[in-house]
């Protein structure tokens, strides 16, 4: 595996998920949406971001990376991550007096290079 793809340190992996979500949120917020709910938990899991664009109601993955010798960040949102996202969004809206004519889900990738502004790539309606 090449130096530049070692996982990191468990902290340094959460520290790079909250920067990667603080820069999602930031870019979402900035492209018009309201932001809902943020590291929403239940037992079956975790929604990053929950938001309002418009009519439609998000539930948003957020997956950071500083390489892309994996691929994409957008690309680690496998199919069962996909049932999971689809399992906790009726989850939350169950417990939310949250209604909406349009549900979508987006992931945002963050890559985050050794170097240099942070890259967003924000996938409308990714699944």
């Amino acid at each position: 595996m090449p130096t530049s793809e070692k996982s990191p340190p468990p902290d340094h992996r959460i520290a790079l998920g909250a920067y990667g979500e603080r820069v999602a949120v930031r870019a979402l917020t900035d492209a018009g949406l309201q932001v809902l709910d943020r590291n929403w938990r239940c037992r079956d899991g975790e929604l990053d971001v929950v938001a309002r664009d418009g009519d439609a109601l998000v539930f948003c993955e957020v997956k950071t990376r500083t390489g892309t010798g994996f691929g994409h960040p957008v690309e680690a949102v496998t199919a069962a991550k996909r049932r999971r996202l689809r399992l906790l969004a009726r989850v939350w809206l169950a417990a939310h007096d949250q209604h909406a004519p349009d549900l979508r889900f987006d992931v945002v990738g963050v890559h985050v290079p050794a170097s240099g502004p942070a890259r967003v790539v924000h996938l409308r309606n990714a699944f």
